[in-house]
């Protein structure tokens, strides 16, 4: 492989890395301060991008459909939170798991109902559609757009926990919920509003996985598994873990997938190599969470209680 090549790859990493972490931001916001399993939130993302496949079918513009897949999903999980998960919060882990299982049958079924199972395109605009020169290669604008709007995110993640009111009253829900009810915030509310952004979040990368993957049913349960093992070793209810966890994932699952096939074919029998490759490189994440649960239970970069 050329240096030029791995460069691309490398890109390509990141890109993955950063629709990782709009997944896992919300998510581990979940797990680290709602103490709440949802294995759903896959499916939050798959809605997302039909939302978005559903605007631009209306509108033809990638800017209102992606607007309008955040908006929907903060929406409907703002319903989705007070009409059902609410009275799950203080539940056992076990019920909360079951019961978000089948949200995924149910979100799965419901797509196949109204969307049907063929899967759905999005075009990109010119603009977005051309590439540029990276080391030599042709490069997609859209796979840079979208590494940009990752590192914005996590910016304004960074201002709204660090810096507002809000911020501080979900840090201070996070260490002693108790005590923050207590002081008279509506404890409630202010989950509904963690819950809601997440799966805002999720809406986004599903409506930017849009014009670059094929929109489906079950879309979500695999990209689901890679957000799992970003809050495990980046840290649960770490965002600064979240995004470093997820850049990490998304460099070793892409650069595990193009390099380690050529390297094997290099050392192996052709025969060999392409029997070994795809198996060792699909399960390069996995050995990297088992690591970090051997050496670091908390992950990477857990949270730093003041």
């Amino acid at each position: 492989m050329t240096p030029a090549l791995f460069l691309i790859q490398l890109l390509n990493g990141l890109q993955l890395g950063m629709l990782l972490f709009l997944m896992a931001a919300g998510l581990t916001l979940v797990f680290g301060i709602m103490n709440f399993i949802n294995l759903a939130h896959g499916s939050l993302y798959m809605m997302g991008a039909y939302f978005a496949a559903l605007a631009y079918g209306k509108f033809n513009s990638l800017g209102i459909s992606v607007l309008c897949a955040v908006v929907g999903m903060f929406v409907l999980a703002v319903l989705l939170d007070r009409l059902a998960l609410a009275r799950l919060y203080r539940r056992d882990h076990l019920d909360q798991v079951l019961a978000t299982f089948g949200l995924i049958l149910f979100a799965n079924s419901a797509v196949r109902l109204f969307w049907g199972s063929s899967p759905l395109y999005m075009e990109l605009p010119d603009w977005l559609a051309q590439s540029v020169q990276v080391a030599g290669l042709n490069y997609s604008v859209y796979r840079i757009a979208i590494i940009v709007a990752g590192v914005l995110v996590a910016i304004g993640l960074h201002v709204l926990i660090d810096r507002t009111r809000v911020g501080m009253l979900i840090r201070a829900g996070a260490s002693n919920r108790t005590m923050v009810a207590a002081l008279g915030v509506n404890i409630g509310w202010l989950t509904t509003f963690i819950f809601a952004l997440g799966a805002a979040l999720a809406g986004l990368a599903g409506a930017m996985a849009g014009p670059i993957l094929s929109i489906q049913p079950g879309m979500g349960e695999p990209i689901l598994i890679l957000t799992l093992i970003v809050i495990v070793v980046g840290g649960i209810g770490s965002i600064r873990g979240a995004l470093l966890g997820a850049l990490i994932v998304g460099v070793v699952d892409t650069l595990g997938r193009s390099v380690l096939p050529a390297v094997l074919f290099k050392l192996f029998d052709p025969s060999v190599a392409a029997a070994a490759g795809p198996a060792i490189a699909s399960v390069g994440v996995y050995v990297l969470m088992a690591a970090v649960l051997a050496l670091k239970p908390e992950g990477l970069f857990p949270v730093k209680h003041s």
